[in-house]
């Protein structure tokens, strides 16, 4: 999947288009999520769309949810997903920083073999 470390740099072309496929990958990962909360909101609070995608993604920014929760099942809700978004963002993270960290660590590495054999 990624060049291996005797290989050459990848073009910057390349590699951009490499960054874009890992990005929309995490950005997938949010939308679904976004999508889980927002269904989440409607079916244990019975929040409107509009109220529901604006708690999702408070809770997802790391603010915590805008109104005020009334059913004991949308609280256990509230909270898994406060749990689960913080796992996502993590992981969304992390996959949109594969690329780059190997690119860095691929181009140093090529640096010291050319130190070496000089």
């Amino acid at each position: 999947m990624f060049e291996h470390h005797h290989e050459k740099l990848l073009p910057r072309r390349t590699f951009l288009k490499r960054l874009a496929k890992y990005a929309s990958i995490s950005l997938g990962l949010v939308i679904v999520s976004l999508v889980i909360g927002m269904i989440g909101y409607r079916v244990f609070e019975g929040y409107s769309w509009v109220d529901s995608f604006l708690n999702a993604t408070m809770l997802m920014g790391g603010m915590g949810p805008v109104g005020t929760l009334h059913s004991d099942a949308g609280k256990i809700f509230a909270g898994l997903y406060a749990l689960y978004c913080g796992l996502v963002e993590l992981v969304a993270v992390g996959i949109f920083a594969v690329p780059i960290v190997h690119r860095f660590l691929h181009h140093f590495h090529l640096e010291s073999e050319k130190k070496q054999d000089q």
